[in-house]
Formats: structure tokens, C-alpha cells, sequence
């Protein structure tokens, strides 16, 4: 809190005592929004050479105060600056640094403007920036996993459903399906910079002002693309905070998913893939034991990230417009999103650049549990013009048959698959190769070798 002259807060000409320390303790925000320091001083010059341009304040005091603002970036980079939490706020901080380089000019600095709408400004440009970081870290996490896939095209596994063996498929395929996923959390938070681009700057408290400013001015300084229209929704609108925490959550779900996947394969029930001791952490007790701790920790703090999300969902719940306290933890919020989130994504790409697979193990999997009777059905609609509803039947029994003389699908003979379907032919028992049976599904997006390198070559191009 900034004080004047007669040593009184700055509201201390209206309020008479001084605000207990249990108040200044939990009504102060500096301990973390203090990394907002940028983009307040980023705001507040371009507000000023706002207010000059439009004949508010005269040349000299805004050169005065662009000096001072200057001079607290530098000092606050090099970490000469001194926070203090009597001053509440990044802002009050800089405005009473501001004071005493240049003296009472610096309370120019607030004309035409509340801390209502410069906070959002800031946090606007702020999460801006920390999109974009997230888009880099995205692009690397995408880029590790592209160079594991172009590696292991014509590595066979099982694909799953419901974790049982289902159908045969390319390792790489596979990863390539969260590259997917991390493509379209990409795509989720640059969709969000078109909410964000609506400047809320010279709104003021809540109804604007009756100063002659140019908010389109500031609008094209500060990098927006229009100011907002509406200075009550303005001063209250977090919905650009919802839609960052939701896309951290989604994010931060995939690297779950990813985890999980890789905890399990790393199991010495599956053992299809290993872990470099880079990334595994041993036991107090058990000498032998190498843990996925890094894996679990990705997975583990999911919920965090989602509990930020919902807090920040409850805190809006019952708002009326238009300013309130209980905002002031939207930014305590949205940094513990982020750099949870940072964190994750820059631990998934160790782990990505650290994991092997376990190639024959990967292809003794894909080889028990039948994964080619899918094939077979197909084999069978395409060369004897039965229903796939007939075709399922007869494999059905195929299956069973192998199943009960415990035999898999490519050990059977010819004259035990003719007991069950008589047109069948030799010609069937390629349909039981492992590779021909992934090279068959060539339709758009399915596991062909072909079809793999052509999307590796896609997303090589868009990085």
C-alpha cells in the first residue's frame, strides 16, 4: 500500500484506522503476482504516452515517468528491487518506487485508470506470453515423439481395448496417436489468443472514464487487437482465465494418459519397454528395484491442475458484477497451473528421450491372443461375399477351434480351417501374418507402414 506524505495509506484520508495485520497479511498479492512486473510497467508507458498524446499530461512528466518505470524494470531484472507487502500489490510496489525516484509527478501515472482494469491488462499480456511458452514446449514434446515413431514404423505390438489384445499395429502408430492429442491441445490454447485479444485497458473501476483517452491507442501499443466493449463485463470477465486452466487440464490429461501407458508398459507384467536409469528412481528397502517415480509424478499432479480449474469455476460461480476480492486468486490460480503444467511437459520430454522398446517382447505379445481374427472375418466378406455378421460367426468358431486344441490362429492347417468354412484355400494363411495383417489397413489414419510415413513427413512439415 502506497502512502502519501502524511504517512496514511492511499485510502487513509477515508479510512481512519490502520488496517490490522491479519488484513494486510491475507489481503496482499505481491508474493506472486510480484512476476507480473513486466507487463505492468509495459502497461503503464503505454498508458502514459497515452495520456500525453491526448493532452493529459504534459511531455515532461511523461518522459519523468517513463525514466522511472525504466529504472524499476532494470532494477527489478537484477534483483536490486525491494518488495514489500505493506504496499499489497506489483502495482502499488512500482507506483511507490515510482514516487521516490520522481517525486509526486509519478502520481500522474493513475490518471484515467483503476487497478481494476490495469491488473487484467497485465494478466492478459501475461498469459499471452505463457501460451506461447506452452506452444514451444508442445512443439519439443511432438518433436521427441515423431523422432521415437520414425524409429519404430515397422515395430510390431498389440493395440488394446479394455486392455485385452486386440489388433496388430506399428509402435509407432501408436505414439503417433498422442502426437494427435498434443496437437490439438496446441490448437486449444492458440484459439484462446483470439479471447485474449481484446484490450481492457481505460475501462477503469467498472464504468470508463470521463478523461479523453484513446483506448485504440493503447489497444495497437499493447499488441490487442480491439479494446473490450462493455466496462462492467470487463473489469469482471475471467472467462479467458477458464479457458487457459481448462486447456492446461487437458493437457496436462494427455501427459496422464501417456504415463500411464508407460507405467504399465514398463511393468514387469507387459515389459514392452525400459526405462534409462536417467529417469527411474530405487527403493529404501528392495535393492533390485528401478521406479517409474518421474511417471508417476506426471500422473499425480493431474489432479492439481484440474482442482486450479474448479477452484477458479466455484470462485465465479456466485459473482454478481462486477469487481470483487475473491478475484484476486485468479492469478495465485493460473501460476500454479502454469508452472505445474511447464514442468510436466519439460519432465515428458526427458522421459520420451529416455524410454527403448522391447522389440520382441512388443511382437510375443502381438502374437498371443488371436489378434488376427478380425483379418479373417475381412478375408472372408471380401472372398465369398458373406455378411460380416456370417463372417464373424464362422471366425468366431475358427477362434474357438484354435482356443480349445490350444493352438494360435497361424498354426492352424488348412484342413482344420476347411472343417469350418470348406471354400477356404491356402491363400488364407498369409491373412495370419502379423506384419501383412498391420499393412493391410491402409484407409486414411490406419497403421499401414506407408500411411505412418506419410503423417511423420505431415507433422515434420507444420513443426
Amino acid at each position: 500500500m502506497v502512502k502519501n506524505k502524511n504517512n496514511k495509506t492511499i485510502w487513509g484520508t477515508r479510512i481512519k484506522k490502520n488496517t490490522s495485520n491479519l488484513f494486510q497479511k491475507i489481503g496482499g498479492s505481491i508474493n506472486f503476482d510480484k512476476r507480473l512486473y513486466k507487463e505492468d510497467i509495459t502497461g503503464s508507458i503505454a498508458h502514459v504516452e497515452m495520456l500525453f498524446k491526448q493532452k493529459i499530461i504534459s511531455f515532461k512528466i511523461k518522459n519523468k515517468i517513463i525514466y522511472g518505470l525504466n529504472k524499476i524494470k532494470n532494477e527489478i531484472s537484477k534483483n536490486k528491487f525491494e518488495f514489500n507487502t505493506k504496499y499489497e500489490d506489483i502495482h502499488m510496489n512500482i507506483e511507490k518506487r515510482l514516487s521516490q525516484i520522481i517525486g509526486t509527478e509519478a502520481g500522474f501515472i493513475h490518471t484515467a485508470r483503476s487497478r481494476n482494469d490495469q491488473v487484467i491488462t497485465d494478466f492478459k499480456i501475461w498469459i499471452k506470453s505463457s501460451t506461447l511458452e506452452i506452444d514451444n514446449y508442445l512443439n519439443k514434446i511432438i518433436k521427441s515423439t515423431l523422432k521415437i515413431a520414425e524409429k519404430n514404423i515397422e515395430t510390431i505390438m498389440p493395440g488394446f481395448t479394455h486392455l485385452k489384445n486386440a489388433q496388430a499395429l506399428s509402435f509407432g502408430h501408436y505414439l503417433m496417436a498422442y502426437i494427435e492429442m498434443f496437437n490439438r491441445d496446441k490448437r486449444r490454447f492458440l484459439n484462446n489468443l483470439e479471447s485474449l485479444n481484446e484490450n481492457p485497458l481505460g475501462v477503469s473501476a467498472l464504468t470508463g472514464t470521463s478523461f479523453n483517452i484513446d483506448r485504440y491507442f493503447t489497444t495497437k501499443k499493447l499488441g490487442f487487437k480491439n479494446p473490450t466493449n462493455n466496462s462492467i463485463d470487463t473489469v469482471s470477465d475471467r472467462d479467458f482465465v477458464l479457458d487457459y486452466l481448462y486447456s492446461c487440464s487437458v493437457c496436462s490429461m494427455h501427459i496422464s494418459r501417456i504415463a500411464e501407458e508407460l507405467i504399465i508398459w514398463n511393468s514387469d507384467g507387459f515389459g514392452l519397454i525400459k526405462l534409462s536409469d536417467k529417469i527411474v528412481t530405487g527403493s529404501s528397502i528392495m535393492p533390485q528395484k528401478k521406479n517409474p517415480d518421474l511417471l508417476e509424478y506426471l500422473r499425480g499432479k493431474t489432479g492439481s491442475i484440474y482442482g486450479n480449474l474448479f477452484s477458479m469455476l466455484t470462485i465465479l460461480k456466485g459473482l454478481p458484477l462486477s469487481y470483487f476480492k475473491d478475484l484476486q486468486d485468479d492469478k495465485e490460480i493460473v501460476f500454479k497451473s502454469n508452472d505445474l503444467l511447464v514442468n510436466c511437459l519439460k519432465i515428458l520430454d526427458e522421459i520420451l528421450n529416455n524410454i527403448s522398446p522391447n522389440k520382441k517382447k512388443m511382437l510375443e505379445l502381438a502374437s498371443s491372443g488371436y489378434l488376427t481374427a478380425t483379418d479373417l472375418a475381412d478375408y472372408l466378406v471380401k472372398n465369398f461375399s458373406l455378411s460380416f455378421r456370417e463372417a464373424y460367426e464362422k471366425t468366431a468358431s475358427i477362434v474357438n477351434f484354435a482356443e480349445k486344441n490350444k493352438k494360435k490362429l497361424e498354426e492352424l492347417t488348412i484342413v482344420e480351417l476347411r472343417k469350418i468354412e470348406p471354400k477356404l484355400t491356402d491363400d488364407v494363411l498369409k491373412v495370419f501374418d502379423l506384419k501383412n495383417s498391420v499393412n493391410s489397413k491402409k484407409s486414411y489414419g490406419g497403421t499401414s507402414f506407408e500411411n505412418i510415413k506419410k503423417m511423420i513427413v505431415k507433422y515434420k512439415k507444420q513443426i
